[in-house]
Parts: C-alpha cells; sequence; structure tokens
C-alpha cells in the first residue's frame, strides 16, 4: 500500500526523524503503512542497511510496528507529540461516545470544598528539605492496603499509576528485555512498553484474569516482569478470583528475578474482594490510582512492596520529578478522611454495577455474548472488527476497536458504560446485536 507522505533522509537518523515529522504534523496517523525496507532503500537512493536501522530505532522507541504479513505501520499511539486532533479516533458529531475508557464525571466528588479547607490550613510553604511522602500520607496507605490484604513493607506515591509502572519497569529492566502483558490488556501500559524498548509477551486473559498456563508460558520465554489487573481489568473487565490468584501464586513460586506489578486501578469501586499476589516475588509492587475514584486531575497513585524496589522508584523520583506535590498528597488525604466522599465513591460504584449489568443482560438477551465482570468497560468479541466499529458508528455509537489492546486475541470491541442512561441499553443492545454477528469464543475459564 503506498504512502502519500513522503519520506526523506540521506542517513538512518534522518529516515527515522522524517517518520517522526510526519507523526507529529499528523500525516502519518495511526496504522499507516510504511514502504517496505527495500522499496524505501531505492526510492531514496541509500542502502537497505541504512533504512532497515532507521526502522529498528522507530520500533525500539515505540513508534512503529511489524505486524507480519501486513508489513510495517504507525503504531496505534505512538510516543511522539501530535496535534490533539491525531490523538484520538474522532466522534462523529452526535454520536453517544462510549470509547473513551473514562468515569462519569457526573459520579466524581466535588474536589472544590475538600480545595477550599486545604488552603486554609495548608500553613507557610515548604521547601525542598521537607518534600517527599508525607508521613501521615504513607500511614493512611499502608493502612488502606493491609485492610485488602497487601502487607506492603514500604510505600511512595507516584503521579499515577502508569507513571508508577514506568519508573518500575525502568529500575529494573533494560531494552530488549521482555514483560509479560495480559492480552487483551490496557493500551496504555501496551504503549509504554514499547516505548521503553521492552518486548511484549503475551498472556491470555479470561474471566478471572490472566491464565496460570499462559504466564507460565511467558515466563518461560524470558519474561523479566509481570504486570497483573487485579480488578476491573481493562478492556474486559476480569478480575482476579481467589482461585485464580492462588494458581498464579503456583506459577510465580521461586520466580525472585521476576518483578511483579499489580495494577489495581478501580480501587474503591471495585465490587469484588480483592485477591492480591503481593509478595509472589522477591522483587514486587502493588499500584493503587486515584484517578478513577476520585478524578483524573488527583494524578496520585499510592505504591506499596518490597523494601528495594520501593527505593528505587523513590531514588529515581529525587533525581527527576523529585515528588509527587504535598498539596495534591493533603488533598487526597482529605478526601480519603471525608465519610461523605467515601459514601459518593460507593455509589458511584454501584452506579456503574448496574449500567454494566444491565447491558450484558440485555445483550444476552439478544444473544451476543459479552463480557464485564467489574469496572466500567464491556468487552464483545466480534467476528469482524472493523465492520463492527463502523456500523455502531453509522447507528450512532462510539466504540473502541480491540486492535488498541489486544495481541493474539480475536477481534473485540470495547464499550465505557459510564455515558449510559437506562433509556439507552435497549437501542444501544439492538444496535450491537446488529453489529457483532458471530465471534471467536472469547473468556472460557482456562486453569
Amino acid at each position: 500500500m503506498p504512502v502519500h507522505y513522503q519520506i526523506s533522509g540521506a542517513t538512518s537518523a534522518e529516515i527515522s526523524a522524517s517518520v517522526e515529522s510526519g507523526v507529529r504534523t499528523g500525516e502519518l496517523p495511526s496504522g499507516a503503512p510504511l514502504p517496505a525496507v527495500r522499496a524505501l532503500a531505492d526510492g531514496l537512493g541509500v542502502s537497505p542497511g541504512t533504512v532497515a536501522k532507521a526502522y529498528q530505532v522507530l520500533r525500539q522507541r515505540g513508534v512503529i510496528e511489524t505486524a507480519g504479513r501486513n508489513g510495517t505501520r504507525i503504531r496505534p499511539r505512538p510516543p511522539v507529540t501530535a496535534t490533539r486532533a491525531a490523538l484520538r479516533p474522532p466522534v462523529p458529531p452526535g454520536a453517544l461516545d462510549l470509547s473513551s475508557g473514562e468515569p462519569d464525571r457526573d459520579l466524581l466528588p466535588p474536589l472544590g470544598p475538600h480545595l477550599a479547607a486545604l488552603a486554609a490550613r495548608v500553613g507557610p510553604p515548604i521547601g525542598y528539605a521537607e518534600a517527599g511522602v508525607l508521613p501521615e500520607l504513607a500511614d493512611m496507605i499502608r493502612d488502606r492496603f493491609a485492610a485488602d490484604g497487601v502487607e506492603a513493607p514500604a510505600v511512595t506515591v507516584t503521579s499515577g499509576a502508569l507513571d508508577g509502572a514506568e519508573r518500575l519497569l525502568t529500575a529494573h529492566l533494560r531494552p530488549g528485555d521482555a514483560v509479560a502483558v495480559e492480552d487483551p490488556g490496557w493500551s496504555n501500559f501496551l504503549d509504554l512498553v514499547a516505548a521503553l524498548g521492552l518486548r511484549a509477551v503475551p498472556v491470555p486473559v479470561d474471566g478471572e484474569g490472566p491464565t496460570p498456563h499462559g504466564l507460565r508460558a511467558a515466563l518461560a520465554a524470558g519474561a523479566r516482569a509481570a504486570v497483573v489487573t487485579t480488578r476491573a481489568h481493562n478492556p474486559t473487565g476480569a478480575y482476579l478470583t481467589a482461585a485464580r490468584a492462588a494458581d498464579l501464586r503456583e506459577v510465580l513460586a521461586g520466580q525472585d528475578g521476576v518483578l511483579l506489578i499489580e495494577d489495581d486501578h478501580a480501587g474503591e469501586l471495585a465490587d469484588v474482594p480483592l485477591h492480591p499476589l503481593a509478595g509472589a516475588t522477591r522483587t514486587w509492587a502493588f499500584l493503587r490510582s486515584a484517578a478513577k475514584p476520585y478524578g483524573a486531575d488527583l494524578r496520585l497513585a499510592a505504591l506499596g512492596g518490597d523494601e528495594a524496589t520501593v527505593a528505587r522508584v523513590a531514588g529515581r523520583m529525587r533525581l527527576g520529578a523529585g515528588w509527587v506535590s504535598t498539596l495534591l498528597q493533603r488533598l487526597a488525604m482529605g478526601l480519603w478522611r471525608d465519610p461523605a466522599v467515601t459514601a459518593e465513591v460507593v455509589a458511584a460504584g454501584r452506579s456503574y454495577d448496574r449500567r454494566r449489568h444491565a447491558l450484558l443482560d440485555a445483550l444476552g438477551e439478544r444473544g451476543v455474548t459479552a463480557y464485564g465482570r467489574t469496572g466500567i468497560n464491556v468487552w464483545i468479541p466480534v467476528a469482524d472488527e472493523t465492520r463492527a466499529v463502523t456500523t455502531l458508528r453509522d447507528s450512532g455509537y462510539a466504540v473502541a476497536p480491540g486492535a488498541l489492546y489486544r495481541q493474539a486475541t480475536p477481534p473485540g470491541v470495547r464499550i465505557t458504560i459510564s455515558p449510559l442512561k437506562e433509556s439507552d441499553i435497549s437501542p444501544l443492545a439492538d444496535a450491537v446485536a446488529a453489529a457483532a454477528s458471530s465471534a471467536t469464543e472469547w473468556g472460557r475459564t482456562v486453569r
């Protein structure tokens, strides 16, 4: 397939810079195919080795990917700053946006009263010497983790879960190392792995989380880190049951050289008990973001783990960002201490549960197989992903294509239920039934 954007350059550095420029301006959008190595080399008058080197650099940076017979193309969300319009597929005017993966903003607790209270008691400005994790917040994190069965010898805070994951991976791995990742899995994390030059090894996910045989195969393939979502898995809604956690602990036993990262991003919104893997390996970390329950502006995630792992993250932060703002830390403490906010978060979780169950029931009545045991997303296997997304768009619904989240998993689409009203459920289910048709089975529990 020809590429309209004209890649230029006489060296590998110039060629890779030209591709990045095309991505930045939007002339090489997500999924755009690139010429074959020899064809581009002939067009530029350089050796195939020069083009191959440029592609290698771009691949290691997560800008491009090689898709077998489909050739080389721009990744769905390459780590290159682009115009805002190029960052996300457009939602047609008048369509109901079910693609965002965001919580319902009407259910987020208002921050204004807590910001006002914080302003009244914040005290004099602090200096660099006093900055860092507030001892009161660290104690609260330990207590909240312990209440869920996570006994963390050390804790810190990062600027969100993805920031914490990046710091964990860069502290323990080097470009080229393999990471066991859920398939399908969180698209942001897949993009991060690619941007760090790491190699993603897919681990199949069913309704109970990563499968033991899939994790065992990934570790046998040399994975030096493994990432597990405990609840409200994005995009499938899977959650780690007690039985599955026991099976995964057995797989991880003796894998002391493997970094285990657990992501409990739903936190207080989850309607199922936590069954953590914390401590299953010698090197481990447990992350819980504040964004889903309290809003995206609260850029804070609690991170617990073994002392060496947490110390590496905290030490690296001191050399860069330094610390998460103590103002944000105090705001988080105020929210956690407020019984009214706790009640609001519980009510939000129940609202999401009602919407999710209503959609799943409506789809089941129409013979559509769908998954979503927890969280704010529903995963629907489809026979033809492009057809399903297009058909739903033409029916007035913007959904997320499964290609953003999957590696070896069959096609599917993700629907975020947080924008749905009760009156939306039935017509949406009708539209999905018309769009999904027959699909490859997904979600069968595999021991």
